[in-house]
């Protein structure tokens, strides 16, 4: 009989199998993060039984943690390298925090609600994961001290794209995130070129909306 860490591990290979790598994410680095990460740890024990379903989990406060499939398609967009730092937006449950601190070499995350974000940094944390700066605030104003960087993440839909998040970006850096855009939300990947923002469609998406502070 196969204990209760064995299930988690096979539910979580599953998941990545079955959601994931069959729906064309091909980055195999991302890939193996996240046969790698117990996304059980990231979610209230009352809901743990929902941890590797193909959906979002309610997290409390209005929030989620996010659809496994979209997890893996926003860090597969960002093309990250191990020299990159990135900025995250909504960090949550530090899920997303997690698999990004695996793949670059610093991570910068905002979350505006301060219950959740102590959750999120005791999730991360408790993993033995020290790679990441933690700031609780209005992501919308970007990361608090002067800053570019090479990946920006962001978790929850704005009307446009906050542009302190635009200048924070570096020449040549990649933005992926959800906006509400004629009347639904569609997730998008932005390249920085000089002064042009190239903003390119990735597909039709849903998620909580960004909180002001």
């Amino acid at each position: 009989m196969l204990s209760d860490d064995s299930k988690m591990k096979e539910k979580c290979l599953l998941m990545v199998d079955r959601q994931i790598r069959q729906r064309d994410v091909r980055d195999e680095k991302v890939l193996k993060v996240m046969e790698e990460l117990p996304r059980h740890h990231f979610i209230p024990r009352e809901s743990r039984s929902m941890a590797y379903m193909d959906e979002p989990v309610p997290l409390g406060l209005g929030q989620t943690i996010s659809q496994p499939y979209i997890v893996a398609l926003m860090t597969e967009k960002l093309d990250l390298r191990p020299e990159h730092e990135v900025l995250e937006i909504g960090y949550g449950c530090g899920y997303q925090t997690a698999i990004l601190s695996r793949l670059c070499k610093r991570v910068y995350s905002i979350e505006v609600l301060e219950e959740l974000a102590q959750q999120g940094r005791e999730n991360v944390e408790g993993l033995g994961i020290t790679n990441v700066e933690y700031y609780t605030g209005d992501g919308r104003q970007g990361w608090p001290e002067a800053k570019e960087f090479d990946r920006i993440l962001i978790a929850a839909a704005a009307e446009d794209v906050p542009p302190a998040l635009i200048e924070q970006l570096k020449d040549g850096g990649k933005m992926v995130l959800p906006v509400d855009e004629w009347g639904g939300q569609s997730l998008l990947l932005l390249e920085k070129k000089g002064q042009e923002i190239i903003r390119n469609f990735v597909c039709y998406c849903r998620f909580v909306r960004l909180v002001h502070k």
